[in-house]
């Protein structure tokens, strides 16, 4: 079927800027990855004042899950839109919608006005990501871009640990609104710079949307995410609902399968499935979400439940693993910009990970702060050695037209996997918990606090419990990092597309699976764009 409808003016991976200009919108890409990964956490932190202020404690769960709902709803969908409709355009939206959303939050008067608030502000979060890392795409070529693919992660590691301290601190000092008003200045700044500076190929022609695909695939995902929100919590897995939730995201993913067969422009290209390096990226990405639960939630509820560490600074304890993090995260960016290649980082990454999660596993009541903190700091390595490859290996492994659909679809399946590891690991912990009933004397509903005021017998009987617990939700995740591991070793040894990137000119035709695209200065004709030889399912 012909594309030529909506065939760009340029490749989208020729942004032609000087490079001045082109740092300081990536500066402001970075303010506007901070806005949205700070926002999460702040609110996180203050969600129990919050609640406490608005009423509505049996509405708790919705607020979370409503943001998260239009997030993941409308992630698939922004990297579409960017490729066809212009990738400018699309952040300046999701922008504006998070903003306005942010200060309808902060003047929300009840838990309903709230839910239905967050919800606007996770239709613009869901765009911020993908546009970040699809701009990145179209300003520097996959091996160039790598090093600044890998400040885009190290931003998202710093402000995940760094979120609830700033949380409490603006909670207990400003109110609990300012968690949603401070998006402001920092989301202004960030929008006026990339509006300011950025400047890429015009689209021509008439875009076609895939309405099909979009209504299908957003039914689907709504009902995933229900699902693995839901099942184990608050409806048991073989209830009616959850029952219901699968087939009806199995019945709707095969609807979305068939209009993506027909659309002229589906909104996730079925041809970037033909690329072995793609498929791998995806089930890396995957299982990298997965585990981030582990890395995140678990660890700091071992520091607070297990060690009696405030919420506070238990965040400031998770600093090793941020700084493993980071250490790999900058590394592997510099690394793959000199050398072009990739191959091995996604392997090590989860024989690291595998390596860290067993470690988690022996970690008892009794274990110093230094162990754990070596055992985080392992774990922030194994994670930092794939979280920007996988992105940045999947837009060198599809054609240039799909990098924005490219760049979505492996946000989406990292987040599928964080979603789904949060319902099974939950469901481990609790059953975990069960089998110590006995110890747990007063309740599994104890908070940290009232854990150290226990007598010393009762309170090593409860730690004990809960270390128990938690080491099963470490183990239960390693056999999935070594699957993780044997599928990595089977990414082809291919270089990264060089070539493009600002002041340097296009990039070229950008073959699928990797391949060097002809030098900047080869003529560039439809036929190439319009006729790929690769990437075709």
């Amino acid at each position: 079927m012909s594309h030529a409808q909506t065939a760009p003016a340029v490749d989208p991976g020729a942004a032609a800027m000087p490079r001045k200009q082109a740092l300081l919108v990536f500066i402001g890409l970075m303010l506007a990855m901070l806005l949205g990964t700070l926002d999460t956490q702040i609110v996180a932190t203050a969600m129990p004042t919050i609640s406490g202020d608005l009423g509505g404690v049996s509405q708790f769960a919705w607020v979370s899950t409503a943001y998260l709902l239009t997030f993941s709803v409308t992630t698939p969908l922004y990297g579409k839109l960017g490729d066809l409709l212009g990738r400018k355009r699309v952040f300046v939206f999701a922008i504006v919608v998070f903003l306005i959303g942010s200060v309808l939050c902060g003047a929300a008067g009840s838990m309903t006005q709230l839910i239905v608030y967050r919800a606007v502000q996770g239709v613009g979060a869901g765009g911020l990501t993908v546009s970040i890392f699809a701009i990145l795409g179209d300003l520097f070529s996959p091996r160039e871009g790598a090093r600044y693919q890998s400040y885009a992660t190290g931003t998202f590691a710093v402000s995940s640990v760094s979120g609830p301290l700033l949380g409490g601190l603006i909670t207990d000092h400003l109110g609990w609104r300012w968690a949603f008003y401070i998006n402001m200045p920092v989301g202004a700044l960030a929008l006026f710079m990339v509006v300011s500076f950025l400047s890429l190929p015009a689209r021509r022609g008439t875009p076609r949307i895939d309405y099909a695909g979009i209504v299908a695939l957003g039914g689907a995902v709504s009902c995933l995410v229900l699902l693995t929100n839901w099942a184990g919590s608050e409806y048991a897995w073989g209830s009616s609902v959850i029952v219901s939730l699968a087939v009806a995201t199995l019945v709707l993913g095969g609807l979305w399968f068939g209009a993506e067969r027909r659309a002229a422009e589906p909104v996730v290209p079925l041809r970037m499935f033909g690329s072995s390096t793609f498929n791998i990226s995806n089930v890396v990405a995957f299982v990298g979400g997965f585990i981030s639960i582990g890395a995140l939630n678990y660890l700091a509820l071992y520091l607070q439940m297990v060690t009696g560490t405030s919420s506070q600074n238990a965040g400031l304890l998770m600093l090793p693993m941020t700084a493993g993090m980071l250490l790999a995260t900058m590394g592997t960016g510099h690394i793959m910009t000199k050398t072009g290649q990739y191959k091995w980082y996604p392997a090590a990454s989860m024989a690291v990970s595998s390596l860290a999660l067993y470690l988690l596993s022996t970690m008892t009541n009794s274990t110093s702060f230094a162990v754990a903190s070596a055992f985080m700091a392992v774990l922030g390595l194994g994670a930092g050695l794939s979280q920007q490859v996988t992105v940045v290996v999947s837009q060198s492994a599809v054609e240039l037209r799909d990098i924005g659909a490219a760049t979505s679809t492996v946000t989406f399946t990292r987040m599928l996997g964080t979603s789904l590891g949060a319902s099974l690991f939950g469901v481990i912990l609790n059953n975990g918990l069960a089998e110590h009933s006995s110890k747990l004397t007063k309740g599994a509903s104890i908070s940290p606090e009232a854990v150290q005021r226990l007598p010393e017998a009762a309170r090593d009987a409860y730690t004990s419990a809960y270390a128990d617990a938690l080491s099963s939700v470490f183990l239960t995740a390693l056999p999935l990092t070594l699957t993780g591991l044997v599928v990595a070793l089977f990414l082809k040894k291919l270089p990264l597309r060089s070539g493009g990137g600002p002041g340097r000119g296009p990039a070229g035709p950008g073959k699928a699976e990797g391949n060097v695209p002809h030098p900047a200065n080869s003529p560039d004709t439809s036929a190439s764009r319009e006729n790929p030889e690769k990437g075709t399912a």
